[in-house]
């Protein structure tokens, strides 16, 4: 009998594994939906007719300074295709062009290159218009905006707070913090200085129960955004939900708040998957642009662990194939990433100290990491950087056969295996209506769904399933 193949994105192709026939798959992806066929078109329909406010070019005028927030190269929102259609929108409201500014929002990354702002928006807008990055660490280019009911202390890139009209892209996705990303979090945080992603990436919010994936009513980083977002008078905003491939699957454009909500009820509908119970074992796979580095890539194993329950049992291994030919990063965040998680002796030296003594923006990655550690261990496939793996305290492994060997011999031969083929993506929810999961040992361990939930509604990923 031969063994079935499995493959999750690595890099920007895949990686192939077989498990060892003691133990079982249940493979999940999100819901499946059509692609949009005419993606131009969606956006100039969306564009037409807004949610909840006038059209672009209504309210855009001849004498206003506008900018335009839109995702770093990180995220896979397709700003080539939706930043052209908004300048055509000013162009028509009469706009000039040296009016606009372009700033790529990367928060706390590592600037852009000047070929990844033309990978995002092309060479043409490029050279026509003014396109810049966020510098959160310098204080001549932010302006302040107060602090929050909560605490938060507004400060944004002044190409925001000087515009007359803000305007933001957005991909919308389950988001560890945010719940779902898009929306006003562009603005509140990619163009963020340093002290407002301080405040909103720290203790206080990370451990608040409402801080999770896949919620955003009484979320208090949500509610953070959306005000901050509201200081900065972001009037519209033109998000997408993407499918597993990065296929458009909705693109709306309206007023941030309305057009977000509808937006996330959309992506709900699509991303959200119910599993039975809790596994030994989660393989997630992340794929370019997020496994570039590790700090990014970690967020697999913590958007697994974060899930509303985390999918794996106390003690079980969160495997990650990632190539991070980047290293850890190397951007501010990033490193002071590694720093926390290199030079702390132990997981509760990093969860004590950023309690008692906050986090500065990047570092909180490793209070969230050390999180995840305390219940999982972490397994890195393949990664360009073992040694830095090993250094923020997660196991390095050069296979998949080399990583599913370790999880045994902890385990035991006898494992239940969840593939998450796009675990930034797919959040599984442990469906209560399910009977409690049965022993490790126990008849039935690891079988896919059966009942209500058939193979359609678990999202059972056949096309990435290659029977040999």
């Amino acid at each position: 009998m031969q063994s079935q193949k499995y493959r999750v994105p690595y890099s920007k192709s895949f990686l192939e594994f077989t498990l060892p026939h003691t133990m079982q798959a249940t493979v999940i992806v999100s819901q499946p939906a059509e692609p949009v066929k005419d993606v131009p078109g969606a956006i100039s329909e969306a564009l037409a007719h807004p949610i909840g406010t006038k059209p672009l070019r209504e309210l855009a005028g001849p004498s206003n300074r506008a900018c335009i927030v839109f995702t770093d190269i990180t995220r896979a929102c397709p700003d080539h295709l939706l930043v052209p259609a908004l300048l055509v929108e000013l162009e028509k409201a009469g706009v000039r062009d040296e009016d606009i500014t372009l700033l790529c929002g990367i928060g706390m990354h590592r600037s852009s290159t000047r070929e990844e702002k033309i990978t995002k928006l092309g060479a043409g807008i490029v050279e026509r218009y003014l396109v810049i990055d966020n510098d959160p660490q310098n204080p001549l280019v932010l302006g302040d905006l107060g602090v929050t009911p909560g605490g938060v202390p507004v400060q944004l890139h002044r190409a925001v707070v000087e515009a007359d009209l803000v305007i933001a892209t957005g991909v919308v996705e389950p988001h560890q913090y945010a719940g779902y990303s898009g929306g006003c979090k562009t603005v509140a945080i990619g163009a963020a200085g340093e002290g407002l992603i301080a405040y909103t990436h720290g203790p206080v919010f990370i451990d608040h129960p409402g801080t999770r994936l896949g919620r955003i009513e009484d979320n208090p980083f949500h509610e953070a955004v959306t005000e901050t977002a509201r200081r900065a008078n972001l009037r519209f905003i033109l998000n997408v939900v993407l499918d597993d491939d990065q296929r458009v699957l909705c693109v709306l454009a309206g007023e941030p708040d309305q057009a977000f909500q509808e937006l996330v009820t959309f992506a709900k509908s699509i991303y959200e998957v119910p599993i039975p119970h809790q596994y030994d074992i989660a393989i997630g796979g992340v794929g370019f642009p997020k496994d570039t580095n590790l700090y990014q890539a970690s967020r697999a194993p913590s958007y697994l662990f974060f899930a509303p329950t985390p999918v794996v049992r106390p003690g079980g291994f969160l495997i990650i194939p990632a190539r991070c030919e980047e290293g850890v990063g190397s951007g501010v965040g990033e490193q002071r990433f590694l720093a926390a998680m290199r030079d702390a002796p132990d997981l509760h030296f990093i969860l004590d100290d950023a309690r008692r003594n906050g986090v500065p923006p990047g570092q909180q990655r490793a209070f969230v990491m050390a999180k995840v550690l305390e219940q999982a261990r972490v397994v890195i496939v393949g990664s360009e950087c073992p040694e830095l793996v090993a250094a923020c305290k997660m196991i390095p492994a050069a296979t998949m056969e080399a990583a599913l060997a370790l999880a045994s011999n902890e385990l035991g031969p006898s494992c239940d295996v969840l593939i998450v083929p796009h675990a930034l993506l797919t959040l599984p929810v442990i469906n209560s209506e399910h009977p409690a999961a049965p022993s490790r040992h126990g008849p039935g361990r690891g079988d896919i769904a059966h009942g209500r939930h058939d193979a359609a509604r678990l999202g059972i990923l056949d096309k990435e399933i290659t029977k040999l």
